[in-house]
């Protein structure tokens, strides 16, 4: 399946993230200049794909969507993907001793 979402994620004034999807990707706005095209990204769907000025893309982003980011998103979610989750605690039972 081809992807056909291009998305875009920016850092609201609270730090919330905003996702604006477009159809294709002459519609992302003309603040984000493009400079090239991807002709080496690992996933073959996004070889040939735009390459923008002041973003972090192109990545793949499930089946069908081509993701960029702005630097502050990548940064902060790299950040986040990098910290190690604490290992899940088990609960454990107390072993009563019964009377036969």
């Amino acid at each position: 399946m081809a992807k056909d979402t291009w998305r875009v994620v920016t850092q609201g004034r609270n730090g919330e993230l905003i996702t604006h999807d477009f159809d294709k990707p002459e519609d992302i706005p003309t603040s984000h200049l493009q400079v090239g095209i991807d002709d080496c990204s690992t996933d073959l769907e996004l070889r040939g794909a735009p390459v923008f000025r002041s973003l972090v893309g192109p990545m793949p982003e499930g089946k069908n969507v081509i993701r960029y980011e702005t630097p502050e998103v990548f940064e902060m979610l790299t950040k986040e993907w990098a910290i190690p989750k604490a290992p899940k605690r088990r609960s454990r039972k107390k072993k009563t001793a019964t009377n036969g």
